[in-house]
Order: C-alpha cells, then structure tokens, then sequence
C-alpha cells in the first residue's frame, strides 16, 4: 500500500528509524509486518514481529537470545515512531526481559501481560540524553543577585542530547559550546542582521569571547550548539528560571527551567526544522532533571513568528510584561502536557476512526 507524503512533516513512507540507547547508534528497518533492529556498526539485525490482537499492537521478539536492555528500547522508540498514535503496547517473546528495564520504567507488568508505555519511553534519559544531570539531592543556596534556589548539578560536556527526527530524516544533537571551536561561528551568527534585530548582541570578536566567559562562570546558565547530522546551525542557552531575571515576573518554581536560541544558518529555518528544535529543547528540559515540571520561554512580544512557532509547540501564552530591554511574551509547557500529548512528534489530529484518511505524521497500517 502506497501513501503519498502530504507535507514536509510527513513520514508516512518512512521504513528507517536511528535510536541512540544509552549513547550507541542503532538501526530500525520496518518491512511489512517485521521490524530488524542493531547496533548500526555491525550487519547483525534482530527480528521482532508486528502483530495485532484484542489487546492492539504486540511486539514480538523472534531473536535466539535474550534481548539486551539497548535492543528492547531501540525497538520501542521504532515501534512508537512508526505508530505514531500508539499510547501503549504489548510484548511478547522472550523469557525473561531484562529486569532493568522494569526497574527503569520502560516495562511494567500487568494482567495483560508485560506492557510500554509511550508516555514512559519518552521520558528516559537513556535513549536520549544518557549524560543528564539527573536529580541531585536537595541543598539550597543563595545566588549572586540573592536569589535562594536549589544547588545545580555540573554543567554537562560534551554531546548532551540527541534524537532522530523521522520527518527531516535525520539526527538533531545538542552539544556543549567549546570556545576555542565556536567562538567565530557564533560572532558570526550575532552579527547576521535578522539575529541581531532579536538578540541585540552584535558586536566584535572580544565582546562575543566576553559574552561566552561570563556564561561560562555563571552556574545557572549554559550554552549549547545545535547540529543536525552533524552539520552546526543553531545556538541555545538554557537556565534555571529560579535564578534568572524573569523570576520576579511570574510564581517560578525551583526546577522550571527556560530558553533562548538563535537560529544562524538561514538554511535551517522553516517549519520542519523549528519542530525538530523546539521539540528538541523541551524535550531535553524535561530529561535533564525529571522534577522540572514546566518548561517557559520569554521571547518578544513582538515576534510573531517565533510566537507562532512556540504556539504549534503546546507552549501556552502568559502574559506580556517588561524587560529592561524588551517587551516579552512569558509561554509555559507543562511536562504532562508534553509527554501525554507525544509533543515530540508534530502535532497533528489522529484519524476519527480506522477508515479515516492517514494524516501527515500517521504511517501506512499494518497490511
């Protein structure tokens, strides 16, 4: 059965899907009713087995072995991604599964039998951002401006974040910023006339190697480089709201956590590419440390584009209020919002029942 695509956020023809469980590049490859999964270094798939029943979607594991706690999440993340509507699923095949993945969430055991949950895969670390901070224990402080807040975990290095984007086909990653290697790249992006119209940052090279230095000293902030396949194209900065200049604006809670970016390469600008990311950045918010439980935004209030962007993304408007330097719209995403509606995926309407007419992100039903 052949389904047209019906929109560059459509990945109905897809038959591939790249995961990354606890940092290793894996494979998906759906045929029909089979799905291969492997580490994408090696040739060696393993079959898993599409079927559907009274209890809907069961995934089958038709391997010789047990399979490895990488190899269940890996198919987890393809299944899902390949049912875009599934909420849940069953699993069935292998005896036993390993009990790392009950005590991680990714399985639970009920009276139908051992079950995932798409709300629950989502929010493990493991697939996405094995470096997270994760919780530390609760000890509080007083910032520079005063402000008490909770102590922050070390700021992450390196590769901190990354997820394949079945719509573009390929893999979005957040990595730490390295001076030594970004600094032209960003004064580059700072003094490209529509970034600086947002920012206000333009300037030469020592202001920009300034500008990096004191983010680099200041514990509640940090800069991050945004890559697809590889290939830079963005900057973000993400904080502790508790600790920044927007807390006297609204009732801020210890771990909301906020964000600013700067998209610099005009290539990578466009509705497919602002899902990728602003899906992206949530998405690692809510990872990092699972009690954040809303993510905020403040961009001006004047930018409607990116207004509209942050709306199509579940964030909700607030209110206007003043900065010294701009006026801003305050938008907040709650983390349940953002994992029961799936707001990693495009947000598209599922089909009013099973003869309905395949919407852009739905993939072709099992024959």
């Amino acid at each position: 059965m052949s389904i047209p695509a019906v929109s560059d956020l459509d990945w109905s023809l897809a038959s591939t899907v790249r995961s990354y469980p606890e940092g290793e590049a894996y494979e998906a490859l759906r045929d029909g009713h089979t799905l291969l999964v492997g580490a994408a270094a090696t040739t060696a798939r393993q079959r898993w087995q599409f079927n559907t029943g009274p209890q809907g979607l069961e995934l089958t594991w038709r391997g010789a072995d047990t399979p490895t706690v990488k190899d269940v999440l890996a198919a987890l993340e393809a299944t899902f991604t390949f049912h875009p509507f599934l909420r849940e699923c069953t699993l069935a095949g292998a005896t036993p599964w390993p009990e790392a993945l009950f005590r991680l969430g990714a399985l639970r055991r009920d009276e139908r039998g051992t079950r995932a949950s798409r709300e629950m895969l989502w929010q493990l670390p493991a697939l996405w951002c094995p470096g997270a901070s994760g919780a530390i224990p609760l000890q509080y402080a007083l910032s520079t401006q005063g402000r008490r807040h909770p102590l922050r975990a070390p700021k992450p290095q390196g590769l901190i974040y990354q997820r394949y984007m079945p719509w573009l086909g390929k893999t979005f990653s957040f990595r730490a910023v390295d001076p030594a290697v970004d600094l032209a790249r960003i004064h580059r992006w700072m003094n490209e006339p529509a970034v600086a119209q947002v920012w206000q940052e333009d300037g030469d090279l020592d202001k920009h190697r300034r500008y990096l230095a004191e983010l680099a000293a200041d514990p509640h902030i940090h800069s991050m480089i945004a890559s697809l396949d590889g290939e830079p194209f963005g900057y973000f900065e993400v904080y502790w709201a508790k600790e920044n200049r927007v807390a006297p604006f609204y009732d801020v809670d210890d771990y909301d956590r906020g964000w600013h970016v700067l998209i610099g390469e005009p290539a990578f600008r466009g509705k497919a590419y602002a899902t990728a990311w602003l899906t992206a950045i949530s998405h690692y918010l809510f990872l990092d440390d699972p009690r954040t439980q809303r993510a905020i935004g403040e961009p001006r209030a004047d930018h409607v584009q990116q207004i509209r962007n942050l709306d199509r993304s579940g964030y909700a408007k607030v209110k206007e209020f003043d900065f010294p330097h701009k006026r801003a719209m305050l938008v907040s995403l709650l983390r349940e919002r953002y994992f029961t509606d799936a707001l990693w995926w495009p947000r598209v309407d599922a089909p009013a029942s099973p003869s309905a007419p395949l919407t852009a992100a739905t993939p072709a039903p099992l024959e």
